[in-house]
């Protein structure tokens, strides 16, 4: 279901295929940052948010992770995590399990299944999307309209954490807004 190899030292990608009725991204993978910020004083959450905002993807919200399987067809996520740590299924029910923790960072682009199996009590996450574009939260198979959406859903030029020259540019440069 998911092929997996690490890029650099701090970038590592996941394709994952349709699992059932969750769509996952035929073509773009997802992109984990772990340590993506390391922890310097005591609001990771303010440092995600402003990673975020200066490479184009602004802040939508802090919290944690559903606890049931759902995707999103209306936006490409980033998810900072800013305190805690959990076990995250991607991919889907059955999909591939992921440890993460206060530092990490996910890029899902759209489609991709996610959901919290477990968590500590402080987890907190910073999610951010690109400009016009927002988390529906879709929990049962997709429509033809809905896949055609998350096949044509733009994202900015930049990666949301590594910025200018980050994993975006090297992995979803196909689909980069002009």
């Amino acid at each position: 279901m998911i092929k997996s190899q690490a890029l650099v030292a701090i970038t590592q990608i996941m394709m994952l295929e349709c699992n059932g009725w969750v769509p996952n991204n035929p073509r773009l993978p997802v992109l984990v940052y772990p340590n993506a910020i390391a922890e310097q004083g005591s609001d990771l959450a303010a440092l995600f948010e402003k990673t975020f905002s200066t490479n184009g993807w602004p802040p939508q919200w802090r919290n944690g992770v559903y606890s049931y399987h759902h995707y999103h067809t209306e936006g490409h996520e980033v998810l900072g995590i800013a305190s805690g740590h959990a076990r995250l299924m991607l991919g889907g029910p059955n999909g591939f399990v992921l440890n993460v923790s206060a530092g990490d960072a996910l890029l899902l682009p759209a489609g991709t299944g996610h959901c919290n199996l477990a968590s500590s009590d402080n987890f907190l996450v910073v999610g951010a999307y690109p400009p016009r574009q927002q988390a529906d939260i879709c929990r049962e198979a997709p429509s033809k309209v809905q896949l055609e959406t998350i096949d044509k859903l733009p994202f900015p030029s930049q990666d949301p954490v590594q910025g200018l020259r980050g994993a975006v540019s090297k992995y979803w440069v196909s689909h980069r807004v002009q």
